[in-house]
């Protein structure tokens, strides 16, 4: 897909009806290079069609989590918070979780103590021993022989929602999970702040991000120019992100550090943009530094590569290939090599969703955020291309520019 540009390969799935639109940004430290692409359109409530703006409200899904990763950092620098303690008297449920190491042959659950505390830096990198429900057989497993049929409408806090256990020791694995969300949780109680409060506070503020909102959506404003509020959405939960299962926004209660906040690409690009320029106003100089380090022990690492490798890898590797060196930062996925033409070492890379994609490459001074905006039943091969075309073209835009 690298030779295929970011024009043609959007035009192409355009014309084919696999997506609406896309918003892409992207810049330098120093802003000498600035690409925003706009294209395709976005449909209302009403059915009327209109041209995308640079300023139209796009739902983050798992994207959120770069931004509850800044929250908890900060409370770190702030003194309420560190990496590395015990988190039992702030978080119980979290403590009170035992590990899942499988089944008996009656069908019971095998259930272990943990043998280390979680930490808020294995909440950050997945680490923890979390896992999301959906991607981990022994939980669905154990969710469907447990969980009831009645009262599935009920609205969810963090604590009820990812009630599962663990599914290995504290520190020694890697799998994706709602660890984010339990960072936004810990956040809330030291804080005694709303996350969104607090978010307001110390990242959008100094950013002058001003229309920011966890699901649901009820500012005017902000809703008057949502993508994801049409006749194919009318609830504006973010179908096109998610492939269409939006029943994590809908049934949630409360704001969910892991996913769920809308706001604009643009806006997105300024925080991914204070990163790379580490310019102190989200975060000391050396907390950003270390966002952008490997937080994982040997064995998760080796865990992680497992994942990468798994069946669910290709997600995980957000756009980076099968046996390419790889940790954890915080976060997002860290490449750990230089790759000629694109990507250097310690590239900070994450998305969410299916359709949301994005990158700090601090090496060769670049950041960028792709918002393709999928058509609903989301072709999730297309958008996969896409996002990668989206990835790779943007260096060579770059590069094709500077010798202009």
């Amino acid at each position: 897909m690298a030779e295929v540009s970011i024009d043609t390969a959007f035009d192409a799935a355009l014309n084919d009806g696999k997506i609406n639109g896309a918003i892409i940004c992207a810049t330098d430290s120093r802003g000498q290079f600035t690409y925003e692409k706009l294209l395709g359109e976005r449909t209302l409530l009403s059915g009327e069609k209109q041209p995308h703006q640079l300023d139209d409200v796009c739902c983050l899904a798992s994207a959120t989590k770069l931004m509850a990763a800044v929250a908890a950092l900060q409370c770190v620098e702030d003194g309420l918070l560190s990496l590395t303690d015990d988190l039992s008297t702030i978080v119980p449920e979290l403590a009170a979780k035992q590990v899942l190491t499988g089944f008996s042959e009656d069908g019971k659950p095998i259930l272990e103590p943990p043998k280390h505390h979680i930490t808020l830096e294995m909440l950050l990198t997945h680490s923890s021993g979390l896992a999301y429900h959906f991607i981990n057989p022994n939980l669905l497993r154990l969710r469907k022989e447990t969980t009831p049929a009645a009262g599935t409408d009920k609205k969810l806090r963090v604590e009820e929602l990812f009630k599962d256990p663990l599914i290995f020791q504290p520190g020694t694995g890697w799998m994706y999970s709602p660890g984010l969300d339990f960072a936004g949780l810990i956040i809330e109680r030291i804080t005694k702040q709303p996350l969104i409060d607090r978010m307001q506070q110390r990242i959008f503020t100094p950013l002058d991000i001003t229309e920011v909102q966890f699901y649901p959506v009820t500012s005017d404003t902000m809703r008057a120019k949502m993508v994801d509020l049409n006749p194919s959405d009318p609830e504006g939960s973010g179908k096109a992100v998610t492939g269409g299962d939006t029943s994590i926004n809908l049934r949630t209660s409360g704001a969910f550090g892991g996913h769920g906040l809308f706001m604009t690409p643009a806006d997105y690009l300024k925080v991914l943009h204070s990163l790379l320029a580490n310019d102190s106003k989200l975060l000391n100089p050396e907390t950003v530094n270390s966002m952008f380090e490997n937080h994982l022990t040997s064995a998760a690492t080796s865990s992680l590569e497992a994942a990468l490798a798994g069946p669910v890898g290709p997600h995980f590797r957000v756009g980076t290939e099968l046996g390419s060196k790889a940790g954890y930062g915080m976060s997002g996925l860290l490449t750990l090599e230089d790759v000629e033409g694109w990507y250097g070492s310690n590239t900070l890379t994450w998305g969410g969703g299916l359709t949301f994609a994005w990158f700090i490459d601090r090496k060769n001074d670049l950041c960028g955020v792709g918002a393709v905006q999928a058509s609903l039943p989301t072709d999730g091969q297309v958008v996969a291309e896409l996002k990668q075309v989206f990835r790779r073209d943007i260096y060579r835009i770059r590069e094709a520019r500077s010798k202009a």
